[in-house]
């Protein structure tokens, strides 16, 4: 089976094919579903499921990432109601409206922290830029008056990532380059950065084997700290599990709660009904004025 997308006057069309047989279309109208059938001689064999599947994944209903809303003309069938539920759409008013609001994920807090807590301007270090989304993140934040620089072990890692500051017109504010997370001194003075990001555990898409490792982690954030400048923030988002284990994220937090109260305000953002393994955020906050 296949779902050919063509475009119409009145939106754009799917159509379910079975080989060379056209069985159901669907119209969609801006975020609406406007019309959905499949062919009498083909209802009941979950082709009706097959194309609204499709419709939602190609208009992005199924992006854990971002929102999305649908809607759909209240149809007289209960039959027709009761399988539109099935893909979450939920009578309001006179229409169907199905509406997905992604999770609170723990990067998703870190980004929301970080950008109500910094300014435009300065200088932003992503000591693990993994493919670049955070990196990318870090580049709106600096705006084009700052300055941000991206680490990785990984040359793939560094790849992905200045292709994608390319791609999205952030080449001149950012670069990645391949150096372990530890030798950040090497990029930044220390008392210069404005923010470091840290995301640790495994570069997405690659093997799960090569990771961060607590030894290494260590002094990444000891470099981190003597980075930042007066009123910086280091944030970090720490990983468990069975595949890397726990040792990087226990050593982690023990280091964090090392940090002198006089010179650090630390939070470390649990989820409370999730699991114990769950990433966990945390932040350092450098006191914009310490003892002499």
């Amino acid at each position: 089976m296949q779902v050919i997308t063509t475009q119409s006057p009145q939106g754009a069309r799917f159509t379910l094919y079975k080989e060379t047989t056209a069985i159901g279309t669907a119209l969609l109208c801006g975020n609406c579903l406007a019309e959905l059938v499949v062919d009498p001689a083909w209802r009941r064999r979950g082709y009706g499921s097959y194309l609204l599947k499709e419709l939602l994944r190609q208009n992005g209903g199924f992006d854990p990432h971002s929102a999305s809303l649908f809607t759909a003309l209240l149809p007289a069938d209960p039959g027709a109601c009761a399988f539109a539920a099935r893909f979450g759409f939920v009578v309001q008013g006179e229409i169907l409206v199905r509406r997905r609001v992604p999770d609170l994920t723990a990067v998703e807090l870190t980004h929301r922290f970080l950008a109500g807590a910094l300014a435009p301007g300065g200088l932003y270090l992503d000591a693990t830029c993994g493919n670049g989304h955070d990196t990318l993140f870090l580049c709106g934040l600096a705006g084009a008056g700052g300055r941000v620089i991206g680490l990785d072990i990984q040359p793939q890692a560094v790849q992905n990532t200045n292709e994608r500051l390319a791609a999205q017109g952030q080449a001149a504010v950012g670069q990645a380059f391949c150096a372990d997370h530890s030798e950040l001194l090497r990029f930044a003075a220390p008392g210069t950065a404005d923010c470091v990001l840290f995301n640790f555990g495994w570069l997405p898409g690659a093997a799960h084997s090569v990771h961060s490792r607590a030894q290494s982690t260590l002094a990444a954030l000891q470099a981190a700290a003597a980075a930042l400048k007066p009123g910086g923030v280091l944030a970090a988002v720490l990983y468990s599990g069975k595949v890397i284990g726990h040792e990087e994220k226990d050593a982690a937090l023990a280091w964090f709660e090392t940090l002198p109260l006089t010179q650090y305000t630390v939070l470390v953002c649990r989820f409370a009904n999730w699991a114990d393994t769950a990433p966990l955020p945390c932040f350092a906050l450098k006191k914009p004025f310490g003892p002499p």
